[in-house]
């Protein structure tokens, strides 16, 4: 929770406040900008930092009320809270090479301006400012700009105060009464900003421009910040927010600067009137089982339960498909005890245990399904809480059929066991009980930190609490989690179980702290120096890949991590919840991966009557689970394989409107050893869509590794480590998808897993 310390109405639609956030503070640069998030039900929305105090340990934000959470964050009063702000983001302006600089602010872009003006001006640049107002009434910080700067210029533009007339006349007199700037710094409103440079151009005066677009993280994982420089995409989170504004594609900016504009107003109109949308409901959970002898089955002591020799495993019940493609209730229901113990009694107990040494986090499965064949569901529990962190997590979305199941010896002949499905039984029943205790090991007092609260980063957290280290785990998000909470959809995986396996992980005395942006609030090198004595680095792959095709930055053209952090992290599926989510008619997701069948199949459930998966390969190459395949076909999703897009189209006023693709077939294998797709001539078509979600991968965000010193990277930005997790960097340690690309949770799970243990071997050594 953060302090408002402030609070003050610069005009009718502008507050300024002062939050205490010392962490924030300490750190914070001219032009950089904060994430924050009133409360469970706000959206994360970003403001530019305004001015900071490091000594005090308050942040300085100034905001327009233009949509629902900054009308919420606007009702605040001083000495109340806002949950979460997350910062300082985005790279620092650059201006300390400058002698002469004309800044130019637009409304409230004065409130970013003159933060920009007042470093200037303290690194001994000369320093004109320009601040333009509609009209008087709205005037805000004159007095603190006029300190900022040498010559300050306000315009208005009905010239009811000042200069009469827009920015750009006071640019041009100052331009051609022969005044030579090294820069000229614009912020405000994107039309401003771009005749602003329309008109530097013709001059030849260097331009930057400051630009807060569209984001829902903050970090780049959602690509929603995306803006065209000098005909290359970039986010403005990762590689601004300054921009060369020659350069910046502003007409395709305002279109998606647009595209929540109606939402917004409605939003703030029902804010205003005290009105709000009925809440939902909450999703039923499915009654808990009563638990009794199941059997009357009497054994000798060491015999094992009676086996059950069918070839096909115990069917799980689920939704009824044109049921559950409307809700965001978990598709399956799970088994009830007699299920699991007909189920777990298929299993052979092989002695050699082929399904153990397939499994990346190395849970003895006959010996937990064993407990289960037995009605010991709280052993069976025990039994995998022992290897895995996240047991409830693992049953649901680990791909068992290409894992431990893939090695059952039950399949040579028939249907494997549904390891999964009983791995998921044993930890579900175990929560049903209620809280247990754990039992907690003898302290060491020695700190390790862990980067990423995701599967890799909360395993390894969880093994080293278990050995006795004193743990933190540092997450940039608002709630730890990962791509279990931003990535992963409630219809497969609920959050409330995401959270109670955190919550037991907590139990360990393991500390997480939200809102760490490590590489910006700290950075590696100075956690060692706040006593940590190894790191591991788990920070996951979530900076999307795009098509690099025409049309690509149309408004309607979401990556799926923006959209699913919207559905999924941003609760956006609820009416209650303030973070807005297309209603589309007709989406194409582009790619074949399990996130793109998540993408899918959450805009089904958000109301879309056409919903297509487009990929270039065929059904047998598509790398996403054959259950969700198979799902994402009974809920009505249509399958346009061997097919690719070329082209986005999109109407005069840059909204999606079709997406031209050709039809594809394979030829020879590839280096991934899938064959490879090539265009059939004369076979391109178009597809009526009004939304596109591009799910083809991911890759690492490169702010750790950028501020991070003899740390190795990769050449497409993953940190490399060794078969131990080890890095190039002593005592730092690294693993899941930082290091691999995007995989599956239970591959980073075994990163995390293997990487305490090789942590704990360097720490005991050292001691």
């Amino acid at each position: 929770m953060y302090k408002i310390l402030t609070k003050q109405m610069l005009n009718d639609s502008v507050c300024r406040m002062d939050i205490e956030a010392p962490m924030v503070a300490r750190k914070a640069l001219a032009g950089q900008f904060i994430i924050f998030r009133v409360d469970d039900l706000g959206e994360r929305v970003p403001l530019t930092v305004a001015d900071y105090d490091r000594e005090k340990g308050t942040v300085t934000i100034i905001f327009q009320i233009v949509g629902k959470s900054t009308y919420r964050l606007s009702q605040k009063e001083a000495g109340e809270y806002i949950l979460d702000f997350a910062g300082p983001l985005g790279k620092a302006s650059k201006l300390d090479d400058y002698k002469k600089v004309l800044v130019v602010g637009g409304g409230v872009g004065c409130a970013i301006a003159y933060p920009q003006a007042k470093a200037l001006h303290g690194l001994g640049a000369q320093v004109d400012l320009i601040a333009g107002f509609r009209s008087k009434d709205i005037v805000i910080l004159e007095d603190e700009m006029r300190a900022a700067c040498d010559n300050l210029y306000v315009c208005t533009d009905d010239g009811s105060y000042g200069i009469p007339g827009f920015v750009t006349t006071q640019i041009q007199k100052l331009l051609d009464e022969g005044g030579k700037y090294d820069v000229v710094i614009a912020i405000g409103p994107v039309i401003m900003m771009k005749v602003i440079c329309d008109l530097t151009a013709k001059y030849g005066v260097k331009t930057e421009v400051s630009l807060n677009p569209l984001m829902v993280d903050g970090t780049g994982m959602c690509g929603c910040c995306r803006v065209t420089v000098d005909g290359q995409v970039k986010f403005a989170c990762v590689d601004g927010p300054d921009f060369d504004g020659h350069k910046v594609d502003f007409t395709e900016l305002m279109k998606r600067n647009n595209v929540f504009r109606d939402i917004e107003a409605e939003d703030l109109k029902q804010a205003h009137s005290g009105s709000a949308p009925a809440a939902r409901p909450p999703a039923s959970e499915p009654e808990a089982a009563h638990v009794c002898n199941l059997t009357g089955e009497v054994r000798q002591p060491g015999e094992r339960p009676k086996r059950n020799m069918s070839l096909r495993k115990v069917v799980m019940p689920e939704q009824n498909p044109d049921v559950r493609n409307k809700n965001f209730e978990e598709v399956s229901y799970g088994y009830t005890p007699e299920m699991a113990v007909e189920e777990a009694r298929r299993c052979l107990g092989c002695k050699n245990k082929p399904c153990v040494s397939n499994c990346p986090v190395l849970i003895d499965i006959p010996a937990f399904i064993l407990k289960i064949a037995e009605g010991d569901f709280e052993g069976a529990y025990k039994v995998i809480s022992e290897a895995s962190s996240l047991p409830a997590v693992c049953g649901r979305v680990c791909p068992q059929e290409t894992q431990c199941e893939q090695t059952c010896v039950r399949g040579v002949k028939g249907e494997p066991v549904a390891i999964g499905r009983l791995e998921r039984f044993a930890a579900d029943w175990h929560m049903r009980q209620g809280a247990s205790e754990v039992e907690l090991p003898e302290q060491n007092g020695i700190k390790v930190a862990v980067i990423g609260a995701g599967p890799a980063g909360l395993t390894c957290a969880g093994d080293l609490a278990k050995r006795g280290y004193d743990v933190t785990v540092f997450e940039t998000l608002h709630t730890p989690g990962g791509v279990l909470m931003y990535g992963i959809p409630e219809f497969r995986l609920p959050k409330a179980i995401v959270r109670k396996e955190i919550e037991t992980l907590k139990k360990y005395n393991v500390d997480i702290e939200t809102n760490m942006v490590i590489g910006k609030v700290l950075t590696v090198d100075e956690l060692f120096a706040k006593g940590y004595k190894a790191v591991f680095i788990g920070s996951g792959a979530g900076l999307p890949s795009f098509m690099k095709i025409p049309g690509e930055a149309s408004v309607g053209v979401y990556s799926a991590n923006e959209y699913l952090t919207r559905v999924n992290l941003m609760s956006a599926f609820k009416e209650n919840y303030d973070t807005p989510v297309p209603k589309s008619k007709s989406v194409a997701v582009v790619g074949g991966g399990n996130v793109a069948m998540d993408a899918a199949r959450c805009a089904k459930r958000l109301g879309a009557e056409h919903v297509y998966i487009v990929y270039r390969r065929s059904e047998e190459e598509i790398p996403a689970r054959r259950e969700e395949i198979h799902h994402a076909k009974e809920e009505g999703i249509e399958f346009l394989l061997l097919n690719n897009p070329t082209e986005i189209l999109a109407d005069d006023k840059g909204h999606v409107n079709g997406m031209k693709c050709v039809r594809m077939e394979l030829g020879e294998p590839d280096d991934s050893g899938r064959r490879r797709p090539k265009a059939v001539p004369g076979s391109e078509f178009l597809l009526d869509v009004d939304t596109v979600i591009i799910a083809i991968g991911t890759s690492p965000n490169p702010l750790i590794g950028s501020t991070t010193t003899n740390l190795e990277r990769n050449k497409w930005g993953c940190i490399v480590a060794d078969d131990n997790m080890k890095t190039t960097k002593e005592a730092v340690w690294a693993g899941g998808d930082a290091v691999t690309g995007a995989a599956t949770v239970i591959l980073a799970m075994g990163a995390g897993k293997t990487a305490a243990k090789a942590m704990h071997e360097y720490l005991t050594a050292k001691a």
